[in-house]
């Protein structure tokens, strides 16, 4: 009885801080506007401390700042359509406690963003609409999300650090805390969508009042992440990217895998999935696959894309509005991206596509899992370890014998900077463990743990990166591919020579008289004394 109370301490605990997970993160969702707009007035209070004859010189810009408004308007349109969507896998109405630390005491005044009460009482307005999406036109939209603005944030981010909060889980769902995977079912509504939602956050969501928080920036910069990442992997403009990624590991499992039965499809995992696009390019191959993501940042968009749109095209956003520098025109900045560039639910995939929500060590290290898939796909994945070697002993475990291993992606290490002098962190707040490796000894790990590398080289490639930008991020990742060996055969010692057996039944003019035959009798009775001797051997072999 004791240990299932602990249990069930243990488990409410966990549903505690998920809870608190969550909202932070929606708040961070919902603060997206707010924080866009505390930047365009930052311009507009810089503009208005210029001289008359350098206004003089750039009186476009007053212009610009209210295109930068609409932009941001039709941003926080689809990320309130994307939370709207969103069914948490837990009570969020539940009475907690939401002072944490981290949100109210150890976060300094000038990295926060708090929610302005016009913008609370604009999303607690916002009420269920419903409209029929073909008599939605391009006009109908735009007037509806500048009469709904609530308003919008700062820095960029320009690395794949997307990796570091709890999960939700083609149905992207979880059902609990330990991250139970939920198959996708493809939702017949998705193709035929007579209805869409337009403007609905929930009102059991966006009335709640534990989530008008103090919200970090470094939170709303990671909605702006997540803008950017749909464009990489759902947009038109990503294709290139998607093409220098996902495009030789396509390849590289069609060539493995050249005959994939629809019966009996190979078993592929892509852990880090992210949005969602390169395990469905995987599914519509032939593999039932499955992703894994451990941010709910990743998880709330890759879920809106996967089981709400209905149209290629249907959504617009503008990713690039967040960033003043290295920009070669303004039309450049404010420019467009329209998603998905194909319809998730049209695409062809495989019977039990799914994604799982959870962390990957935490949810592919059961037992059941060993031995399971016939393919684990990584890009850029391994260097969101805090333990990369952990990584892959598991990607090692869960593969069946002759399994491949594909990886993609650099070794960036995103727990690597959490460092710094003991001093600055709290008691409470213990400094995030790292351990950074060689490429050299990732691979020398990996032949470690069974692996056999059959193709290597390097890719140039970029992440989520401007390309109309003057500064562009390369990295030279590492692609390989690696095979799990067979587990090792050690075949028994063969058995003495029969000359050495004999004597113990036949006296030595036997064994020199071809003629004599075996008699019925004496070949079972040299069997049996020879299983005798062997079992014996065999005993004495085992002690040495």
């Amino acid at each position: 009885m004791g240990d299932e109370a602990e249990d069930r301490h243990h488990s409410k605990e966990e549903e505690i801080m998920e809870i608190r997970s969550l909202r932070r993160i929606i708040s961070a969702y919902l603060n997206y506007s707010d924080a866009a707009e505390a930047d365009v007035k930052r311009y507009e209070s810089s503009f208005k401390k210029l001289s008359c004859s350098h206004k003089a010189l750039l009186s476009h810009l007053p212009s610009k700042f209210q295109k930068l408004r609409r932009c941001i308007s039709i941003n926080g349109y689809f990320i309130i359509n994307m939370i709207q969507a969103f069914d948490p896998p837990v009570d969020m109405s539940q009475d907690i406690d939401f002072d944490e630390p981290e949100n109210r005491e150890n976060v300094n005044r000038d990295d926060t963003l708090e929610i302005t009460s016009d913008v609370e009482k604009n999303i607690q307005s916002v009420q269920w609409s419903t409209r029929e999406c073909n008599s939605v036109s391009g006009k109908e939209q735009s007037t509806f999300v500048e009469s709904y603005r609530m308003a919008g944030s700062s820095n960029n981010i320009d690395d794949h650090s997307e990796y570091n909060h709890l999960s939700v889980g083609f149905t992207v769902q979880i059902d609990n805390i330990a991250g139970h995977c939920i198959d996708a079912i493809g939702d017949e509504n998705l193709s035929s969508g007579k209805m869409c939602l337009l403007a609905i956050p929930s009102p059991n969501m966006c009335n709640d009042s534990s989530l008008s928080l103090n919200v970090p920036l470094v939170d709303v910069d990671k909605v702006r992440c997540i803008i950017r990442y749909v464009l990489r992997d759902w947009a038109i403009e990503g294709r290139n990217e998607r093409d220098e990624c996902y495009k030789p590991i396509l390849e590289e499992l069609q060539r493995l895998f050249p005959v994939r039965s629809t019966d009996r499809p190979p078993h592929c995992l892509v852990p880090g999935a992210g949005l969602g696009r390169l395990a469905l390019e995987i599914s519509c191959l032939g593999f039932l696959c499955q992703g894994n993501e451990f941010s709910y940042y990743m998880m709330i968009c890759s879920s809106f894309i996967l089981n709400h749109t209905q149209a290629a095209g249907e959504w617009t956003i503008y990713p690039w509005i967040h960033n003043n520098c290295n920009v070669l025109s303004d039309d450049d900045q404010l420019r467009p991206a329209m998603f998905p560039d194909i319809h998730p639910a049209s695409a062809g995939i495989t019977e039990g596509f799914s994604m799982c929500g959870g962390d990957f060590v935490e949810v592919y290290s059961d037992v059941s899992q060993e031995g399971t898939w016939d393919a684990v796909v990584t890009c850029f994945f391994i260097d969101t370890a805090h333990n990369v070697v952990e990584y892959i002993e598991i990607i090692s475990k869960i593969l069946k014998p002759g399994g491949i291993w594909i990886n993609f992606g650099p070794l960036l290490y995103h727990f690597a900077d959490q460092y710094g002098p003991i001093s600055i962190f709290p008691p409470s707040h213990p400094q995030e463990m790292s351990v950074e490796l060689s490429l050299d000894d990732v691979k020398r790990i990996s032949f470690h743990y069974g692996f056999d590398l059959e193709m290597e080289r390097t890719v140039e490639t970029t992440y989520s990166i401007n390309r109309r930008s003057m500064m562009q991020n390369k990295y030279f990742a590492a692609f390989w591919t690696m095979r799990k060996r067979p587990p090792r055969y050690d075949p028994p010692p063969s058995p003495p020579a029969l000359e050495k057996v004999c004597p113990l039944i036949w006296p030595d003019e036997y064994m020199n008289t071809p003629s004599q035959p075996f008699g019925n009798h004496r070949l079972l009775h040299f069997t049996n004394i020879w299983s005798y001797f062997w079992i014996a051997h065999r005993s004495q072999h085992s002690f040495q």
